[in-house]
């Protein structure tokens, strides 16, 4: 019988624990030695391991614990795919102003972006129409109205600064608005110095359509404070059919708002006129 069978049973062979080293060679006794390659039977039962009740590893309660222990699981975080990150480079665009670089969020200012359109052209040349309807401007008591304003006012200027070549007027929708939704007189004044020396320079004139009672006290007494030649400029049309005698208004686009506005006010003068 071999040697190790007594009895009929077998008895497990127990083997020394080698002398280890920190070397990483395959020299004796080291980590890497054969010795342990060769020996597959080690007697696990008979290796000590700490009792439940030993404080061996208290030191590691002295250790700084992680903020969470939570596991993201496999997948956990999303991955953009290709239409995603076309989508996520769309967000934002780059315009011009003057001689930087804005950048512009095109995802907040989305439903505001047909606040500014490009009206055709009058008279001889590459004079440009700008209409500017405020009744697409954000109502100002959105809790992210500072954000959009900041970013409107990037987009408005650089998009003139697009669409301009020479001279050019702007054509300033104003029916239509409530309070809420008119921009203040500091954005306004903002977007005119910031835009380009030239854009200041080739506006020929502002046209006010459906001029409410609040703007055109708004200029009255702000004009001490702006230019004579700025003033001289500023005009006032009180319908579309006045608007339609300045300026071709073929490329025009005019909201349904701002003509539903314009036919009550026809029908309010025509009611007047027949009363006298």
């Amino acid at each position: 019988p071999s040697p190790l069978e007594i009895n009929g049973s077998k008895k497990k062979k127990k083997l020394l624990a080698p002398n280890l080293s920190l070397t990483l060679d395959r020299s004796d006794g080291s980590i890497l030695s054969e010795d342990l390659d060769e020996s597959g039977d080690l007697d696990l039962d008979d290796l000590d391991t700490p009792s439940e009740n030993s404080n061996e590893f208290e030191w590691e309660d002295d250790l700084p614990k992680p903020k969470t222990t939570e596991v993201l699981p496999k997948g956990s975080i999303p991955e953009y795919t290709a239409a995603e990150e076309k989508e996520e480079s769309r967000r934002w665009r780059m315009f011009r102003i003057g001689e930087q670089d804005h950048r512009v969020d095109m995802s907040a200012i989305e439903p505001y972006k047909k606040v500014i359109s490009h009206g055709g052209y009058y008279g001889d040349g590459l004079n440009a129409i700008i209409v500017f309807a405020v009744c697409f401007m954000p109502e100002s008591n959105q809790p992210n109205y500072r954000y959009l304003m900041d970013n409107l006012f990037k987009y408005v200027i650089g998009t003139l600064e697009m669409l301009v070549a020479e001279n050019y007027m702007i054509v300033y929708l104003n029916g239509a608005t409530t309070r809420r939704k008119m921009p203040s007189l500091g954005w306004l004044r903002k977007c005119y110095q910031q835009i380009d020396r030239r854009l200041r320079k080739n506006l020929k004139s502002l046209i006010i359509v459906h001029p409410s009672w609040f703007i055109r006290t708004l200029l009255a007494i702000t004009k001490p404070f702006i230019s004579s030649k700025f003033s001289q400029k500023i005009k006032y049309v009180f319908s579309l059919a006045e608007l339609a005698d300045l300026i071709p208004m073929e490329y025009v686009s005019i909201p349904e708002c701002i003509k539903q506005v314009d036919k009550d006010l026809n029908k309010k003068s025509e009611d007047q006129v027949s009363e006298q």
